[in-house]
């Protein structure tokens, strides 16, 4: 019990010295007090002046919620496909599919980008969402495991009532395996808000930018370019973290539900 305060007080205390140190003014960032000796809401005015944190949250939740909900749909299909069909070198494919993981993402960085440029979607919000149109792998996986432990029978009966494969997978699949489901689009929604790596490479223009890209233009400006205001970084960084804190929480029992389980409805 002790360990399991200690290790929470260690994961808590760099968001609670994050929050703190945004409501102190510019020569108290960095004094280490959980309490600010002078307590300012300045900081929460200013960095919306100097930034425009609306767009950047717009952009953001657009990227963010296209690639949730697309990469949970593809992944789901193409796991169901796993899952319920059988059909010769099913294995083998999946074991391909699996492999991909294997690939560091600095191995297809150059030729996704060559791509995206023949398409010329490079300085688009696109190419931070549209891969997901193909699905990943480890969600892949995931929901597969899921789509395995229901019962068989179910979808054998359905069948004899006159359903087709797709009538299946909505109407019987996609429902059973809701925390699966839930666990894959929080998964994909956190992945893709903090994502910084291609908002830095495909995007160009500052109304583009979205909240990770944005930070790093904030810190280029406000911290190691020279004008040391850390007050205006800490305090747009508990700004964007405040939304996934409140995902999770409205998601907290599906997403423990998810993890804990294997897929099996009673």
């Amino acid at each position: 019990m002790l360990a399991l305060v200690g290790l929470t007080v260690v994961f808590i205390y760099p968001f609670v010295w994050l929050v703190s140190a945004s409501f102190k003014p510019r020569g108290e960032v960095f004094d280490n007090r959980l309490i600010p000796e002078t307590f300012t809401f300045q900081n929460y005015l200013d960095v919306w002046a100097d930034a425009p944190m609306l767009l950047w949250f717009g952009n953001t939740l657009l990227v963010t919620v296209l690639a949730a909900v697309t990469v949970t749909l593809s992944s789901a299909l193409v796991a169901w496909g796993f899952a319920y069909f059988r059909f010769r070198g099913r294995d083998a494919l999946f074991g391909l599919v699996l492999a991909t993981m294997m690939l560091p993402g600095a191995v297809t960085m150059v030729p996704v980008f060559l791509i995206w440029n023949s398409l010329g979607m490079v300085n688009t919000l696109t190419p931070l969402w549209a891969g997901n149109l193909f699905g990943s792998a480890f969600y892949i996986f995931l929901l597969r495991q899921f789509f395995l432990g229901l019962p068989r029978e179910t979808f054998e009966a359905a069948k004899i009532d006159g359903a087709n494969n797709w009538t299946l997978f909505t109407r019987i699949a996609l429902p059973l395996t809701k925390p699966a489901m839930i666990v894959t689009l929080i998964f994909e929604f956190q992945a893709a808000w903090t994502d910084l790596m291609r908002p830095l490479i495909y995007l160009r223009d500052s109304d583009k930018f979205t909240i990770p890209r944005g930070l790093k233009a904030l810190l280029d400006q406000f911290g190691f370019g020279g004008e040391w205001h850390w007050e205006i970084i800490v305090t747009a960084s508990v700004i964007t973290t405040i939304p996934m804190i409140v995902l999770f929480f409205l998601g907290q029992r599906h997403f423990v539900e998810g993890i804990a389980t294997t897929g099996a409805k009673g």
